[in-house]
Protein backbone atom coordinates (compact mmCIF):
# COMPACT_ATOMS: atom_id res chain seq x y z
CA UNK A 1 0.00 0.00 0.00
CA UNK A 2 1.80 3.63 -0.96
CA UNK A 3 0.56 6.84 0.04
CA UNK A 4 -0.51 7.96 -3.12
CA UNK A 5 -2.41 4.84 -3.47
CA UNK A 6 -3.95 6.09 -0.70
CA UNK A 7 -4.54 9.58 -1.62
CA UNK A 8 -5.69 8.43 -4.94
CA UNK A 9 -8.39 6.46 -3.52
CA UNK A 10 -9.33 8.61 -0.71
CA UNK A 11 -9.68 11.54 -3.68
CA UNK A 12 -12.11 9.99 -5.32
CA UNK A 13 -14.24 9.56 -2.84
CA UNK A 14 -14.00 13.03 -2.19
CA UNK A 15 -14.95 14.27 -5.45
CA UNK A 16 -18.33 12.04 -5.03
CA UNK A 17 -18.95 11.63 -1.30
CA UNK A 18 -22.37 13.79 -1.14
CA UNK A 19 -24.87 13.49 1.52
CA UNK A 20 -22.80 14.87 4.37
CA UNK A 21 -21.56 12.55 7.52
CA UNK A 22 -24.68 9.97 6.97
CA UNK A 23 -23.64 9.40 3.51
CA UNK A 24 -19.42 9.11 4.40
CA UNK A 25 -19.26 6.39 6.98
CA UNK A 26 -21.48 4.30 4.36
CA UNK A 27 -19.24 5.29 1.35
CA UNK A 28 -16.14 4.02 3.68
CA UNK A 29 -17.68 0.78 4.67
CA UNK A 30 -18.70 0.03 1.03
CA UNK A 31 -15.03 0.93 -0.32
CA UNK A 32 -12.52 -0.25 1.97
CA UNK A 33 -14.53 -3.07 3.78
CA UNK A 34 -17.32 -4.49 1.13
CA UNK A 35 -15.04 -3.74 -1.84
CA UNK A 36 -11.25 -3.67 -1.14
CA UNK A 37 -11.63 -5.24 2.60
CA UNK A 38 -9.20 -3.21 3.80
CA UNK A 39 -10.35 -3.99 7.27
CA UNK A 40 -13.74 -6.42 8.08
CA UNK A 41 -16.71 -5.31 9.71
CA UNK A 42 -15.83 -5.93 13.32
CA UNK A 43 -12.31 -3.58 12.74
CA UNK A 44 -14.52 -1.02 11.23
CA UNK A 45 -16.83 -0.79 13.83
CA UNK A 46 -14.11 -0.67 16.18
CA UNK A 47 -12.88 2.44 14.40
CA UNK A 48 -16.46 3.82 14.19
CA UNK A 49 -16.94 3.44 18.32
CA UNK A 50 -14.08 5.21 18.89
CA UNK A 51 -14.77 8.52 16.50
CA UNK A 52 -18.34 8.97 18.24
CA UNK A 53 -16.99 8.88 21.60
CA UNK A 54 -14.61 12.05 20.72
CA UNK A 55 -15.19 15.94 19.88
CA UNK A 56 -14.64 16.67 15.89
CA UNK A 57 -16.02 15.26 12.75
CA UNK A 58 -16.91 11.84 12.75
CA UNK A 59 -16.64 10.84 9.29
CA UNK A 60 -13.44 12.44 8.64
CA UNK A 61 -11.82 10.76 11.73
CA UNK A 62 -12.83 7.65 10.51
CA UNK A 63 -11.19 7.97 7.32
CA UNK A 64 -7.88 9.14 9.03
CA UNK A 65 -8.11 6.11 11.14
CA UNK A 66 -8.23 4.07 7.71
CA UNK A 67 -5.01 5.79 6.35
CA UNK A 68 -3.84 5.41 9.60
CA UNK A 69 -4.11 1.95 9.82
CA UNK A 70 -2.99 0.91 6.48
CA UNK A 71 0.06 3.15 6.58
CA UNK A 72 0.80 4.90 9.54
CA UNK A 73 0.56 8.44 10.31
CA UNK A 74 1.63 10.07 6.98
CA UNK A 75 -1.18 7.46 5.31
CA UNK A 76 -3.72 9.15 7.46
CA UNK A 77 -2.39 12.59 6.32
CA UNK A 78 -3.04 11.33 2.83
CA UNK A 79 -6.06 10.00 3.16
CA UNK A 80 -7.62 13.11 5.19
CA UNK A 81 -6.08 15.09 2.34
CA UNK A 82 -7.53 13.37 -0.52
CA UNK A 83 -11.10 13.72 0.92
CA UNK A 84 -10.74 17.10 1.91
CA UNK A 85 -9.28 18.61 -0.87
CA UNK A 86 -12.25 18.60 -3.36
CA UNK A 87 -14.71 19.86 -1.08
CA UNK A 88 -11.95 22.53 0.51
CA UNK A 89 -11.50 24.21 -3.14
CA UNK A 90 -15.09 24.20 -3.96
CA UNK A 91 -15.82 25.97 -0.69
CA UNK A 92 -12.81 28.31 -1.32
CA UNK A 93 -14.76 29.38 -4.93
CA UNK A 94 -17.78 29.67 -2.83
CA UNK A 95 -16.77 32.00 -0.60
CA UNK A 96 -15.22 34.23 -3.07
CA UNK A 97 -17.79 34.34 -5.61
CA UNK A 98 -21.41 33.94 -3.40
CA UNK A 99 -21.04 37.71 -2.17
CA UNK A 100 -21.05 38.74 -5.75
CA UNK A 101 -24.10 36.52 -7.00
CA UNK A 102 -26.08 35.13 -3.26
CA UNK A 103 -28.91 35.45 -4.81
CA UNK A 104 -28.58 33.48 -8.57
CA UNK A 105 -31.20 31.24 -9.31
CA UNK A 106 -28.98 28.75 -10.80
CA UNK A 107 -27.44 28.42 -7.82
CA UNK A 108 -30.65 27.44 -5.88
CA UNK A 109 -31.24 24.98 -8.95
CA UNK A 110 -27.79 22.82 -8.71
CA UNK A 111 -28.45 22.74 -4.59
CA UNK A 112 -31.87 21.22 -5.49
CA UNK A 113 -30.66 18.79 -7.41
CA UNK A 114 -27.53 17.64 -5.34
CA UNK A 115 -30.34 17.35 -2.21
CA UNK A 116 -32.26 14.85 -4.21
CA UNK A 117 -29.21 12.94 -4.91
CA UNK A 118 -28.36 13.23 -1.08
CA UNK A 119 -31.69 11.36 -0.41
CA UNK A 120 -31.25 8.28 -1.76
CA UNK A 121 -27.39 8.09 -1.37
CA UNK A 122 -27.60 8.32 2.41
CA UNK A 123 -30.78 5.90 2.58
CA UNK A 124 -28.54 3.63 0.86
CA UNK A 125 -25.70 4.11 3.19
CA UNK A 126 -27.67 3.77 6.28
CA UNK A 127 -29.61 0.38 4.96
CA UNK A 128 -26.48 -0.83 4.50
CA UNK A 129 -25.40 0.04 8.16
CA UNK A 130 -28.34 -1.28 9.44
CA UNK A 131 -28.10 -4.42 8.21
CA UNK A 132 -24.60 -5.02 9.62
CA UNK A 133 -24.93 -3.52 12.91
CA UNK A 134 -28.70 -4.25 13.96
CA UNK A 135 -28.95 -7.68 13.61
CA UNK A 136 -31.17 -8.81 16.95
CA UNK A 137 -33.67 -6.88 18.83
CA UNK A 138 -31.52 -5.22 21.48
CA UNK A 139 -29.97 -3.47 18.65
CA UNK A 140 -32.70 -2.85 16.90
CA UNK A 141 -34.56 -1.33 19.75
CA UNK A 142 -31.37 0.90 20.39
CA UNK A 143 -31.32 2.59 16.91
CA UNK A 144 -35.07 3.26 17.00
CA UNK A 145 -35.17 4.56 20.65
CA UNK A 146 -31.77 6.92 19.19
CA UNK A 147 -33.72 8.22 16.01
CA UNK A 148 -36.54 8.92 17.84
CA UNK A 149 -34.63 11.11 20.54
CA UNK A 150 -33.31 12.75 17.80
CA UNK A 151 -35.68 13.93 16.00
CA UNK A 152 -37.74 15.18 19.25
CA UNK A 153 -34.54 16.48 20.69
CA UNK A 154 -31.94 17.44 17.87
CA UNK A 155 -29.71 18.45 20.46
CA UNK A 156 -25.63 17.48 20.57
CA UNK A 157 -26.26 16.48 24.37
CA UNK A 158 -29.19 14.65 23.50
CA UNK A 159 -26.58 12.74 21.07
CA UNK A 160 -24.44 12.61 23.90
CA UNK A 161 -26.68 11.02 26.56
CA UNK A 162 -27.85 8.56 23.81
CA UNK A 163 -24.64 6.98 23.28
CA UNK A 164 -23.76 6.82 27.10
CA UNK A 165 -27.03 4.79 27.49
CA UNK A 166 -26.75 2.69 24.60
CA UNK A 167 -23.18 1.89 25.79
CA UNK A 168 -25.10 0.84 28.73
CA UNK A 169 -27.29 -0.92 27.68
CA UNK A 170 -24.72 -3.14 24.94
CA UNK A 171 -22.18 -3.83 27.88
CA UNK A 172 -25.43 -5.44 29.72
CA UNK A 173 -27.27 -7.44 27.21
CA UNK A 174 -24.72 -8.21 24.17
CA UNK A 175 -21.75 -9.43 25.59
CA UNK A 176 -20.27 -11.81 23.62
CA UNK A 177 -18.92 -15.03 24.49
CA UNK A 178 -14.46 -15.68 25.14
CA UNK A 179 -14.77 -17.66 21.66
CA UNK A 180 -16.34 -15.15 19.49
CA UNK A 181 -13.58 -12.55 20.69
CA UNK A 182 -10.97 -14.53 19.63
CA UNK A 183 -12.61 -15.50 16.06
CA UNK A 184 -13.07 -11.36 15.06
CA UNK A 185 -9.42 -11.01 16.26
CA UNK A 186 -8.64 -13.44 14.36
CA UNK A 187 -10.08 -12.13 11.52
CA UNK A 188 -9.08 -8.54 11.48
CA UNK A 189 -6.32 -7.34 9.30
CA UNK A 190 -2.65 -7.28 9.58
CA UNK A 191 -0.27 -4.69 9.60
CA UNK A 192 -2.23 -2.22 12.00
CA UNK A 193 0.27 0.10 14.36
CA UNK A 194 1.28 -1.92 16.73
CA UNK A 195 -0.72 -1.25 19.91
CA UNK A 196 1.64 -0.59 23.29
CA UNK A 197 -1.39 -0.79 25.12
CA UNK A 198 -1.15 3.31 26.78
CA UNK A 199 -2.81 6.28 25.66
CA UNK A 200 -0.07 8.17 24.04
CA UNK A 201 0.84 11.20 25.18
CA UNK A 202 2.75 13.40 22.34
CA UNK A 203 -0.69 14.00 20.51
CA UNK A 204 -2.57 14.85 23.60
CA UNK A 205 -0.06 17.47 25.16
CA UNK A 206 0.06 19.06 21.71
CA UNK A 207 -4.36 19.29 21.90
CA UNK A 208 -3.96 20.58 25.38
CA UNK A 209 -0.77 22.73 24.69
CA UNK A 210 -2.52 24.80 21.40
CA UNK A 211 -6.05 25.00 23.57
CA UNK A 212 -3.72 26.65 26.30
CA UNK A 213 -1.84 28.68 24.24
CA UNK A 214 -5.22 30.57 22.84
CA UNK A 215 -6.47 30.80 25.88
CA UNK A 216 -3.42 32.60 27.50
CA UNK A 217 -2.70 34.99 24.79
CA UNK A 218 -4.96 37.35 24.68
CA UNK A 219 -4.05 39.39 21.37
CA UNK A 220 -2.69 36.85 19.24
CA UNK A 221 -2.10 38.01 15.51
CA UNK A 222 -5.16 37.74 12.76
CA UNK A 223 -3.64 33.90 11.73
CA UNK A 224 -3.00 33.00 15.32
CA UNK A 225 -6.42 33.60 16.44
CA UNK A 226 -8.06 32.31 13.14
CA UNK A 227 -6.38 29.09 13.54
CA UNK A 228 -7.36 28.88 17.44
CA UNK A 229 -11.08 29.85 16.71
CA UNK A 230 -11.40 26.87 14.96
CA UNK A 231 -9.32 24.52 16.86
CA UNK A 232 -11.68 25.88 19.81
CA UNK A 233 -14.88 24.84 17.75
CA UNK A 234 -13.63 21.49 16.94
CA UNK A 235 -12.47 20.42 20.00
CA UNK A 236 -15.50 20.64 21.36
CA UNK A 237 -17.94 19.35 18.60
CA UNK A 238 -19.98 16.54 19.55
CA UNK A 239 -21.82 15.43 16.40
CA UNK A 240 -20.50 16.00 13.04
CA UNK A 241 -21.16 19.56 10.89
CA UNK A 242 -24.69 20.29 11.60
CA UNK A 243 -23.27 20.88 15.33
CA UNK A 244 -20.60 22.85 14.16
CA UNK A 245 -23.52 25.46 13.25
CA UNK A 246 -24.34 27.00 16.54
CA UNK A 247 -20.91 26.62 17.95
CA UNK A 248 -19.25 28.45 15.29
CA UNK A 249 -22.53 31.08 15.00
CA UNK A 250 -21.29 31.72 18.89
CA UNK A 251 -17.50 31.68 18.51
CA UNK A 252 -17.42 34.06 15.59
CA UNK A 253 -20.23 35.91 16.33
CA UNK A 254 -18.38 39.43 16.71
CA UNK A 255 -16.42 38.52 13.64
CA UNK A 256 -18.55 37.83 10.95
CA UNK A 257 -22.61 38.11 10.17
CA UNK A 258 -24.99 35.56 11.05
CA UNK A 259 -25.79 35.43 7.38
CA UNK A 260 -22.26 34.86 5.87
CA UNK A 261 -22.79 31.78 8.19
CA UNK A 262 -25.73 30.50 7.25
CA UNK A 263 -24.52 30.57 4.11
CA UNK A 264 -21.22 28.62 4.50
CA UNK A 265 -23.88 25.85 6.17
CA UNK A 266 -25.70 25.86 2.72
CA UNK A 267 -22.81 26.02 0.68
CA UNK A 268 -21.66 22.75 2.43
CA UNK A 269 -24.39 20.64 2.49
CA UNK A 270 -24.32 21.24 -2.06
CA UNK A 271 -20.98 19.93 -2.01
CA UNK A 272 -19.47 16.73 -1.42
CA UNK A 273 -16.58 15.81 1.56
CA UNK A 274 -16.95 16.65 4.60
CA UNK A 275 -19.05 19.29 6.51
CA UNK A 276 -16.55 20.99 8.51
CA UNK A 277 -15.24 22.54 5.09
CA UNK A 278 -18.02 25.35 6.18
CA UNK A 279 -14.78 26.42 8.01
CA UNK A 280 -13.15 26.61 4.51
CA UNK A 281 -15.48 29.52 3.88
CA UNK A 282 -15.62 31.61 7.11
CA UNK A 283 -12.15 31.66 7.00
CA UNK A 284 -11.70 33.36 3.77
CA UNK A 285 -14.20 35.48 4.36
CA UNK A 286 -12.61 35.90 7.70
CA UNK A 287 -9.54 37.19 5.83
CA UNK A 288 -10.82 38.25 2.29
CA UNK A 289 -9.85 42.44 3.02
CA UNK A 290 -6.46 41.54 3.05
CA UNK A 291 -6.61 40.01 -0.61
CA UNK A 292 -7.64 37.31 -2.75
CA UNK A 293 -4.31 35.08 -1.59
CA UNK A 294 -4.77 35.64 2.21
CA UNK A 295 -8.53 34.69 1.97
CA UNK A 296 -7.41 31.15 0.38
CA UNK A 297 -4.70 30.94 3.03
CA UNK A 298 -7.31 32.07 5.44
CA UNK A 299 -9.57 29.19 4.40
CA UNK A 300 -6.88 26.48 4.53
CA UNK A 301 -5.49 27.76 8.11
CA UNK A 302 -9.20 27.75 9.45
CA UNK A 303 -9.96 23.99 7.82
CA UNK A 304 -6.50 22.82 9.27
CA UNK A 305 -7.39 24.56 12.79
CA UNK A 306 -10.82 22.78 12.87
CA UNK A 307 -10.26 19.19 11.75
CA UNK A 308 -6.64 18.91 14.02
CA UNK A 309 -8.24 18.23 17.40
CA UNK A 310 -10.01 15.68 16.32
CA UNK A 311 -7.09 13.55 14.52
CA UNK A 312 -5.25 14.49 17.66
CA UNK A 313 -7.36 12.72 19.87
CA UNK A 314 -7.72 9.79 17.56
CA UNK A 315 -3.82 9.12 17.53
CA UNK A 316 -3.75 9.77 21.51
CA UNK A 317 -6.27 6.91 22.41
CA UNK A 318 -6.07 4.97 18.97
CA UNK A 319 -3.32 1.64 20.98
CA UNK A 320 -5.97 2.13 24.17
CA UNK A 321 -8.52 1.73 22.47
CA UNK A 322 -7.27 -1.05 20.81
CA UNK A 323 -6.70 -2.57 24.17
CA UNK A 324 -9.74 -1.96 25.33
CA UNK A 325 -11.44 -3.67 23.43
CA UNK A 326 -10.28 -7.33 23.89
CA UNK A 327 -12.29 -7.25 26.93
CA UNK A 328 -15.85 -8.72 26.25
CA UNK A 329 -17.26 -5.80 28.56
CA UNK A 330 -15.85 -3.06 26.02
CA UNK A 331 -16.74 -5.28 22.87
CA UNK A 332 -20.47 -5.16 23.97
CA UNK A 333 -20.46 -1.50 24.49
CA UNK A 334 -19.48 -1.18 20.99
CA UNK A 335 -22.00 -2.99 19.73
CA UNK A 336 -24.56 -0.71 21.48
CA UNK A 337 -22.68 2.02 20.35
CA UNK A 338 -22.64 1.22 16.73
CA UNK A 339 -26.46 0.45 16.94
CA UNK A 340 -27.35 4.15 18.38
CA UNK A 341 -24.62 5.14 15.38
CA UNK A 342 -27.14 3.49 12.90
CA UNK A 343 -30.20 5.47 15.34
CA UNK A 344 -28.17 8.91 14.70
CA UNK A 345 -27.66 8.43 10.99
CA UNK A 346 -31.76 7.18 10.46
CA UNK A 347 -32.64 10.65 12.18
CA UNK A 348 -30.00 12.56 10.27
CA UNK A 349 -32.19 11.13 7.00
CA UNK A 350 -35.12 12.32 7.75
CA UNK A 351 -33.86 15.75 9.35
CA UNK A 352 -32.18 17.38 7.48
CA UNK A 353 -31.49 15.14 4.58
CA UNK A 354 -35.14 14.12 3.72
CA UNK A 355 -37.33 17.07 4.44
CA UNK A 356 -34.96 19.56 3.28
CA UNK A 357 -34.98 18.01 -0.09
CA UNK A 358 -38.34 16.74 -1.18
CA UNK A 359 -40.82 19.74 -1.91
CA UNK A 360 -42.73 18.22 -4.78
CA UNK A 361 -44.87 14.75 -5.45
CA UNK A 362 -42.22 14.39 -9.06
CA UNK A 363 -39.27 14.92 -6.15
CA UNK A 364 -40.37 11.92 -4.80
CA UNK A 365 -40.72 9.55 -7.73
CA UNK A 366 -37.08 10.93 -9.11
CA UNK A 367 -35.55 9.85 -5.33
CA UNK A 368 -37.48 6.62 -5.83
CA UNK A 369 -36.27 5.84 -9.26
CA UNK A 370 -32.47 7.04 -8.18
CA UNK A 371 -32.40 4.48 -5.28
CA UNK A 372 -33.48 1.76 -7.14
CA UNK A 373 -30.82 2.34 -9.86
CA UNK A 374 -28.29 2.86 -7.51
CA UNK A 375 -29.33 -0.21 -5.45
CA UNK A 376 -30.10 -2.51 -8.38
CA UNK A 377 -27.94 -1.25 -11.43
CA UNK A 378 -25.21 0.34 -9.18
CA UNK A 379 -23.94 2.68 -12.05
CA UNK A 380 -20.87 4.99 -11.16
CA UNK A 381 -21.73 7.41 -8.83
CA UNK A 382 -21.06 10.76 -11.50
CA UNK A 383 -23.58 9.55 -13.51
CA UNK A 384 -26.26 10.00 -10.92
CA UNK A 385 -24.61 13.23 -10.14
CA UNK A 386 -25.03 14.52 -13.27
CA UNK A 387 -28.43 13.11 -13.78
CA UNK A 388 -29.50 15.03 -10.47
CA UNK A 389 -27.93 18.50 -11.17
CA UNK A 390 -29.99 18.47 -14.50
CA UNK A 391 -33.13 17.26 -12.90
CA UNK A 392 -32.25 20.18 -10.39
CA UNK A 393 -32.55 22.67 -13.63
CA UNK A 394 -35.79 20.93 -15.32
CA UNK A 395 -37.60 20.33 -11.91
CA UNK A 396 -40.71 22.99 -11.10
CA UNK A 397 -39.68 25.22 -8.46
CA UNK A 398 -41.79 25.35 -5.54
CA UNK A 399 -42.71 29.25 -3.55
Amino acid sequence: MTILELFYRFLILGCISFGGPAAHIGYFRQQFVEKRQWMNDDAYSKLLALCQFLPGPASSQVGFGIGYQRAGLFGGIAAFIGFTLPSLLLMLGFAHFSALDAQADWLDKLIHGLKLLAVFVVADAVLGMFKSFCKEWVTIAISVAVMVAMLFAPHYLTQIIAMLIAAGIGAALLKPKENEIKAKRQGEPQGEPQANNRIQLAPLLLFGLILLAGWIFSQPSHTAKLFHDFFQAGSLVFGGGHVALPLLAQTLGDQISEDRILTAYAAAQAVPGPMFTMASFLGADLSANQGVISGISGGIIATLGIFLPGFLLVLAFWNYWQNLLAKPTVTAAVAGVNAAVVGLLLSAFVQPVLLSAIHHWLDGILVIIGFVVLRFLKPPILVLVAAFIAAGFVLPEVT
